[in-house]
């Protein structure tokens, strides 16, 4: 097995989750084209942008859905960048797509449905978690190479930043939603040395609160 490389530049790469959606009907809408940014959406990609206007980015990438994209746009324009699209970024896929999720009146009312609920460690509802860490690692370690020793943002979804920063630390894959540490509009920001992580930090540029996740 070969070792990643400690040695060489230090290049950050950050993953952002997407701003607030507009989803008057509440639904999991998932990979369903059209869902954009709401107001306050479009507000919290333009304070990320910035925040974010200090900084090296030398690129902007996004998962290629609408909200996705235009999360990148105010941070791409911003530093002059073009948007680059990495399909390895895109929410996870999810069998309750477009789709209320509730037992009272979402999915849940429809006792055939439970059996997606039979597995959470894979999970049985939707795409295996270590399928979304390996190819959110795949787009991570592309951005990297796009600009060594600078800094690379890419905006993606929150399920795919969880689960890449757990796969990262060397935590299991499968945990409770309700905890993520992955607000809208957050950064979970890899640090690089050469090719291997040497940092990895959360922040809430739109939000309120910052903490260090591990250091060097």
């Amino acid at each position: 097995m070969t070792t990643p490389d400690a040695t060489g530049p230090v290049t950050v790469v950050h993953m952002l989750r997407h701003g607030e959606v507009h989803n008057p009907d509440g639904v999991l809408y998932g990979r369903l084209p059209g869902f954009h940014l709401s107001d306050r959406g479009e507000a919290q990609a333009k304070t990320v942008a910035e925040a974010l206007a200090g900084r090296d980015i030398a690129a902007v990438v996004a998962s290629p859905l609408l909200r996705a994209q235009q999360t990148a746009g105010p941070i791409a324009a911003e530093h002059g960048c073009e948007i680059g699209t990495d399909e390895g970024l895109i929410e996870a896929g999810n069998d309750f797509e477009g789709e209320r999720f509730g037992v009272g009146d979402g999915a849940l009312r429809h006792p055939s449905r439970w059996r997606l609920l039979r597995d959470p460690f894979t999970p049985s509802w939707g795409e295996p978690y270590l399928a979304i860490a390996h190819r959110m690692l795949g787009a991570v370690h592309a951005a990297r190479a796009l600009a060594p020793g600078r800094e690379v943002v890419c905006v993606s979804h929150q399920l795919p930043v969880w689960t890449a920063r757990r796969y990262l630390l060397g935590q299991r894959l499968w945990h409770d939603p309700r905890k993520r540490q992955c607000a809208l509009a957050s950064l979970t920001s890899v640090e690089f040395t050469g090719t291997r992580m040497t940092g990895l930090s959360y922040s809430e540029p739109a939000g309120s609160s910052a903490a260090t996740v591990t250091g060097a």
